[in-house]
């Protein structure tokens, strides 16, 4: 009998009052039909594309690039491996030598997932939202360097907030490699362990950017 693999969700729980991108308007889960009264149970949603775990594509940022439902699904799912840079991190910028310091000597994961630390400060708060950290642009380009077909990271987003141009989205994006942001749970996670990883973004025609779920599978 085969032993069942671990599943790892590394997907954050939606939930009308989670913290959002700044900008953005909080997302709204409302029960339309309930169980004693109508015989069956339905929630209406409405929130923007890119809330909670989310993948950016290239038309997020890029004119004329792939848009989510575009994205083929074998680019969706392959190897991956966690760099924790938590120890790293300066101020709001993780540094490109840190990335270089994680990396997996002698592999070539298809993903890397960026492990801050920051989804253990999830809260509607003005650190949370603001004071985040993200890649400086030479690390993204690093990451091209790598051949990497996507990033994840467990904050708001690849730039920090005060990167208000957007660097390392434009960096990544016009190469073609999609973005996962608000990861949960990467601390479940071991450091140069390889996991098979399934990104499920909503398959939204047109959409810059879709809601995901997201595994990281063990073996």
């Amino acid at each position: 009998m085969a032993t069942a693999r671990r599943v790892h969700d590394l997907t954050a729980l939606l939930e009308t009052h989670m913290p959002t991108w700044p900008t953005s308007p909080l997302p709204v889960f409302e029960p339309i039909a309930i169980l004693a009264r109508d015989g069956y149970v339905i929630e209406r949603v409405n929130c923007l594309t890119h809330t909670g775990t989310h993948m950016d594509a290239p038309s997020h940022f890029i004119e004329g690039g792939t848009t989510v439902d575009r994205i083929l699904p074998d680019q969706l799912v392959g190897s991956a491996v966690v760099l924790d840079v938590r120890s790293e991190v300066e101020g709001n910028i993780i540094p490109t030598r840190a990335l270089k310091k994680h990396w997996p000597e002698g592999k070539h994961p298809d993903f890397a997932l960026l492990r801050t630390g920051w989804s253990r400060e999830r809260a509607p708060s003005k650190h949370y939202l603001y004071d985040f950290p993200g890649l400086e642009p030479s690390g993204a380009e690093w990451l091209v360097q790598q051949s990497v077909r996507g990033v994840g990271t467990d904050t708001l987003s690849i730039d920090p907030y005060t990167n208000s141009i957007y660097e390392a989205h434009k960096i990544l994006l016009k190469r073609g490699i999609w973005i996962l942001e608000a990861l949960d749970h990467l601390e479940s996670l071991a450091e140069g362990t390889e996991y098979t990883l399934v990104a499920a973004p909503l398959k939204i025609a047109g959409a810059s950017g879709a809601m995901a779920r997201v595994f990281a599978i063990e073996g």
